[in-house]
Formats: structure tokens, sequence, C-alpha cells
């Protein structure tokens, strides 16, 4: 689980890594990344093709469009607070997405397979939400000139936190009961599902794009740096590895999906991290914006222990 959270937490550096190239554009190697990543990680520790390919034919048809679901949802909620975060900016997009997902998300997947002591875990949910609103505070207040909050800016972010703390559920579903998928079987169809909706939904970005950007081609995409096209991958590799050792963790008995959904979900802490000790973001902000630094990490270690002492009590 915290190599999960390092993971979901770090692959977003890779699109610092590309300056000046578009996030649409960006986005369908980091796709690319994805499929690539999940079929290695079947092929390797998920048992080889004699394993991995066995137990995606194995599967039923309800599972696997479980995991289809499930891709296709997040996709969508990943996609939706891309835009979010660009129309409403990044401190009134992540708290409202990312904090509604991290809720819904772990209700769900209580509901659907409780595991762990329910006041350890939701306490450390409701530490982990506050983190995440100080982190916001913090990167308003750090901005200069802020960004004109609007209502569709406020609706995109609530929809995409709707459908990312939706889609975890749909992969435990796919995990459970006779004719399920493994974790390890699981992830590749699961990037399938994302493959299939970012088609017609990163297109549709392209030919309306993100405010102050230009209708894209595909063209463009083929036109763009080896190195950004590298980096798109790699960022793809490194969710994806996130991804696969969560379904991992989530089937242990004594931890459960809602628990390693949660410390993953503290993926917000590790980006925060990069964010203020390599990428400097907070360097000449002032001071009001740099004293709540210190706090949020307080709450999300604070939520984050208590989330993982929840199996044991």
């Amino acid at each position: 689980m915290v190599l999960s959270m390092v993971c979901w937490g770090s692959w977003a550096n890779t699109i610092k890594l590309t300056p000046g190239w578009p996030i649409q554009l960006f986005y369908w190697d980091y796709v690319a990344g994805i499929l690539l990543g999940s079929v290695a990680w079947g092929l390797t520790l998920g048992g080889g093709p004699g394993l991995l390919f066995p137990a995606i034919a194995r599967a039923d048809s309800t599972h696997l469009l479980l995991a289809l679901a499930g891709g296709i949802i997040f996709n969508a909620a990943n996609l939706l607070l891309v835009v979010a975060i660009e129309i409403a900016g990044l401190a009134v997009a992540f708290p409202l997405g990312i904090g509604l997902a991290l809720v819904i998300g772990v209700l769900l997947n209580y509901a659907l397979s409780p595991a762990g002591n329910v006041w350890l875990l939701f306490g450390g949910v409701i530490l982990v939400a506050i983190a995440i609103v100080i982190d916001a505070v913090a990167y308003r207040r750090r901005e200069q000139n802020r960004t004109r909050v609007t209502a569709r800016g406020i609706l995109l972010s609530l929809l995409a936190g709707v459908l990312m703390g939706l889609f975890y559920p749909f992969v435990a579903r796919s995990m459970h009961g006779s004719g399920g998928l493994g974790p390890y079987s699981v992830v590749p169809v699961f990037a399938v599902g994302i493959a299939l909706c970012n088609v017609p939904a990163n297109l549709w970005l392209m030919r309306h794009p993100l405010p102050e950007q230009k209708p894209m081609r595909m063209s463009e995409y083929f036109g763009g740096k080896a190195a950004w096209h590298f980096w798109g991958l790699v960022g793809g590799l490194v969710w994806c590895s996130g991804a696969v050792l969560n379904f991992v963790a989530s089937q242990a008995r004594f931890v459960g999906p809602a628990i390693s959904y949660a410390i993953g979900q503290g993926a917000t802490m590790i980006s925060a991290g990069w964010g203020v000790f390599v990428w400097h973001e907070f360097r000449g902000a002032p001071a009001a914006a740099r004293r709540l630094i210190p706090l949020m990490f307080l709450f999300f270690l604070l939520g984050l222990g208590a989330i993982a002492l929840a199996p044991n009590y």
C-alpha cells in the first residue's frame, strides 16, 4: 500500500518534465504506458503468460465488464479533473475532486467488503480530508494571480470526484467471487477500459481544448519530441505500478479494498512533498502559505497512521 501511494503520488512529475507539451498529447503516451505496464506486471509477478492469459480467459463476462467499467470510469474522472484544474485552479478542483473521491471510495468499498476498525478507518479519512483542504488553502495563498472560480469549474470538480470514488468498487467487485479476475489479471482488462474511454474523450478535448489552448491534431502528437513521448510512457508505467500494488494489497483479508484505497489516496501527500521539496513550488511564497505546509503533513501522517492501524484493531 505504501509503494502504491508513492507511485500514485509520483507519476505526475513526468508532466513537469514535458514543458510546453499539451496535456491532451501527453495523455496518449500516459495511457500507452498503463497498457504496457499492465502486461509487464502480468507477465512477471503475475505468473507469466501461462497464468495471466488463462486467468483472463476463465473470468466470466460479468467480472470482465466490471473491470472494463472501472477503467472507463477512472479515465473519465482523471480527464475531468485535469479540465477542472485548468478552469477552477488547483486550490479549488483538487480538494473538491480528490476529497470527495476519498470519502465516496472508502464508504462504498467498506460497504462492499467491511474490514478493519471503522472508527480508525473513517477517523483517518476525515484527517486526510482536512489535510487536503489545508494543502489547497496553501496553494491558494501562494497564487499571485488567482483563478476566477466559476460554477462550471466547481461542477466539473464535483463530477470528477464522484467518478474517481466510483471506479475502485467496480475493480474490487471484478476480483470477488467465482469467475472473478485476480489482482494481476484484472489490470490489463482495466487498462483496456481506460484506452476505450480515452480515444473518444481525448479526441474531443483536442478539438475543444482547454482555456488558452488552440485545437490540436494527431499530427502534432507524432511530431512531438522523443523525450516527451518517453516521459509520458514512464508516467503511465508508474501509475500502473501503483494500481497493481494497490489491487494486490486489497486482496489481503485483514486489509480489504477500503483501507487499501484510502492509503493509496495518501498519494496527495507524496505529490505535495515533491512540489515542496523537489520542485520548490513554495519558494518565495507568502509566509501565510508556507506556515500551512507542516500542518498539512501533520494531518496527513495522523490520518494515514489511523488508517494503517485500522486492520489491527
